[in-house]
């Protein structure tokens, strides 16, 4: 199955800390993925930054929402524990609990508020899918942005002239460590018969010779 959004994760996150136990997030994490039957290519998935699995993401603010809601408590930083709150909402049998469900709680409603006016300036509302978590959008809006700067800077190298483009290879070259500096190591030097790219580098970083 594909990988469940936050909200999905609310309930079941909920129910399994209706033991009263203090429960480790990494542990809880673990049972999550196998109660969603997640592949190990599932579990593995990261963000778009590549710094997180994007499951421990999503189980991770599931737990800040239904904390901040007064649903559940952390005693310690890594773990967390169901509150009365918590208990009474176990009780009402509910098929699901989402974000529309905790705005009943005015805690809640102070921290989403908090969160509104921290990203209001960087994030248009149309971005703040529901399904998303803040890491989740904040990386879209980004990837977007250089993506949209990716495709500009094609355009504008595109409308350049030849013997542009021919340097700005070479300070490439230069820039990936070839060569030392465009004083000493690095020119181009001009359009070829044959259309294609005329630059010289002396010398890499390993001594070697490459024009």
């Amino acid at each position: 199955m594909a990988i469940p959004d936050y909200q999905s994760i609310m309930l079941p996150l909920l129910k399994l800390s209706a033991d009263g136990e203090i429960h480790q997030f990494c542990q809880t994490v673990e049972t999550l993925a196998k109660d969603f039957q997640l592949t190990d290519e599932e579990r593995k998935e990261l963000l778009p930054s590549g710094k997180q699995p994007t499951f421990h993401n999503r189980v991770g603010w599931a737990r800040t929402y239904m904390a901040k809601a007064g649903l559940l408590d952390s005693p310690k930083r890594g773990t967390f524990k169901i509150t009365d709150r918590g208990r009474k909402v176990i009780a009402q049998d509910l098929k699901e609990i989402d974000k529309q469900f905790l705005e009943q709680y005015p805690e809640f409603n102070q921290f989403q508020q908090i969160k509104r006016d921290k990203v209001k300036t960087t994030i248009s509302s149309d971005n703040l899918a529901i399904k998303e978590t803040p890491e989740e959008v904040l990386e879209s809006a980004y990837q977007n942005l250089r993506g949209n700067l990716v495709q500009e800077l094609l355009i504008n190298i595109k409308n350049c002239s030849p013997e542009f483009f021919e340097r700005l290879v070479v300070d490439l070259l230069l820039r990936m460590g070839y060569g030392g500096s465009r004083k000493e190591a690095g020119e181009a030097v001009g359009s070829s018969s044959d259309g294609g790219i005329d630059g010289i580098i002396k010398e890499d970083k390993l001594g070697l010779d490459i024009i």
